[in-house]
């Protein structure tokens, strides 16, 4: 993948040496340039992709002067005019269209035309960059936000590179006046960007490919396994799918941040939630908030009862499953997780009566321990569906996890047998410890491990970066002869 290609950082580089010389007022095209270098050597969809960009920029600006027109007549406050609504539905289902036809053309050719399936072109980054679209005519149609006039700065929000594949999804007002102002070159956030790009490489190749190993062995052979086999192999996918999305969104920010970009952060260590809900106020953030602002609220959102608010909960997650991927798990994952959020929500009085019964204190160890060992197992079980080949497959592991019961396996070689040394499996649960405590001390100070490393002494850090980087690559998956996995949400 690129991110963890010679190529990528020769290329980063040189991008970063162009942005760098050239006066300020005209970095922004040095970004530009990269990206669409990028994205044209990369993707095979170029037509599409500059198609999807072009109607997306005309239409807003479209939407723009339909609604400044409409303003100059309309009383303030007035609701919008039928012409206005088609055109952004219109413009809206047509940016949504390859998105929908390549991702879910098959399944609907196959399963509901009982047709054979065809082969689509997947331009990279379709998923990430229809939202983006998507969001910037939604804001422009309710007036959040003016339409962009230059069609090269437009162009840079949609490309710019090291999020435009594997996200986070940005938004135009939070994105575009940081990709248009030149910044000087700061050490600080120079530095800062390079540690994060580190910290991406430990998470890639010390955690989530160790545990893909043993995933891929159970989950390509599932019907070998059951009861804890299954059990081990699902709370490791959990951790392989968090270590490796995070591990590209940290090479995305620190990418961006080597030009003084600042993306958004798209998770906030969800494993220490303590409900489904906070999961998803903490996993993929810049989805989980794009689906409440584009698909939540405007379907009503909480303002219309709770039976209609738990159907638009439904809906969003729905959308959220559909954007996964075809096929009914991954609308069977999403509904679950609906279904999660509105199941806490109707037990909650009863639960704190029976925490008030066995005098299990609000705020105390054994509670936190309790709801956050809920939630991973709710989460976790809702990953084993996610990943299995067909619903069918996904349920049944679950079933047998139930239905078998062998313990045995945590002290015989059974796991050994999985496709890890038990050297490999030392590397694996240091590094998650590793990662446990990152995580525990955010939640505590506030603060990243990498922010209280640049505040030491130069010779210390230094120590600590030579440390890490030796490390990663003589303990990470490169040290044991494996190829690097390509990064899971890039099949997204």
């Amino acid at each position: 993948m690129v991110f963890l290609s010679v190529p990528f950082y020769i290329f980063l580089a040189a991008a970063a040496a162009a942005y760098y010389l050239l006066p300020l007022r005209f970095r922004w095209l040095a970004l530009l340039t990269a990206s669409m270098a990028f994205y044209a050597r990369l993707s095979h969809g170029r037509r599409i992709f500059l198609a999807m960009l072009l109607f997306s920029y005309a239409m807003g600006l479209l939407l723009y002067y339909m609604r400044k027109r409409r303003a100059g007549k309309a009383q303030e406050g007035e609701s919008k005019g039928v012409p206005e609504r088609l055109v952004f539905a219109a413009a809206v289902c047509a940016v949504a269209a390859p998105l929908v036809v390549s991702k879910n053309g098959n399944f609907i050719l196959q399963s509901f035309l009982h047709r054979p399936g065809r082969s689509f072109i997947v331009p990279l980054g379709l998923s990430f960059y229809t939202l983006q679209m998507i969001a910037y005519l939604a804001d422009i149609f309710t007036g959040r936000i003016e339409a962009e006039k230059n069609p090269f700065h437009y162009m840079l929000f949609i490309s710019f590179f090291p999020q435009t594949i594997q996200g986070p999804i940005p938004r135009f007002g939070d994105l575009q006046r940081q990709l248009l102002t030149g910044h000087r070159f700061d050490e600080a956030g120079f530095t800062r960007g390079l540690l994060l790009i580190g910290w991406g490489f430990f998470l890639k190749m010390m955690i989530a490919d160790k545990a893909a190993v043993v995933v891929n062995t159970v989950f390509d052979h599932s019907a070998m396994y059951a009861g804890l086999e299954v059990f081990a192999a699902g709370a490791l996918y959990s951790l392989q799918l968090y270590a490796d999305f995070m591990a590209c969104v940290s090479m995305a920010r620190g990418a961006a941040a080597l030009f003084g970009v600042h993306l958004a952060e798209n998770f906030n260590h969800p494993y220490l939630a303590l409900s489904v809900k906070e999961f998803w106020q903490r996993w993929h953030i810049s989805l989980s908030s794009w689906l409440r602002d584009y698909v939540y609220i405007p379907l009503g959102g909480n303002r219309r009862g709770r039976l209609r608010r738990y159907v638009n909960l439904a809906a969003a997650f729905a959308v959220s499953g559909i954007w996964h991927g075809p096929g009914y798990k991954y609308l069977f994952w999403g509904l679950v997780h609906a279904a999660y959020q509105i199941g806490e929500e109707i037990t909650a009085p009863a639960r704190d009566r029976l925490c008030r019964l066995l005098r299990i204190g609000e705020g105390s160890f054994l509670r936190t321990a309790l709801r956050r060992a809920a939630v991973l197992f709710s989460v976790m079980a809702a990953w084993i569906v996610f990943r299995a080949d067909s619903l069918r497959e996904g349920l049944r592991m679950l079933a047998s996890m139930v239905s078998v019961w062998n313990p045995w396996i945590l002290f015989d070689d059974t796991l050994l047998s999985l496709g890890l040394g038990w050297k490999e499996w030392a590397v694996l649960l240091v590094s998650s410890w590793i990662l446990l405590r990152a995580g525990l001390f955010r939640e505590r100070r506030g603060l990243e491990l990498w922010d209280c490393l640049m505040g030491q002494h130069i010779l210390f850090r230094w120590f600590c970066y030579l440390g890490a980087a030796v490390a990663v690559f003589v303990f990470g998956t490169y040290g044991f002869g494996y190829d690097a996995q390509a990064f899971i949400y890039g099949g997204f």
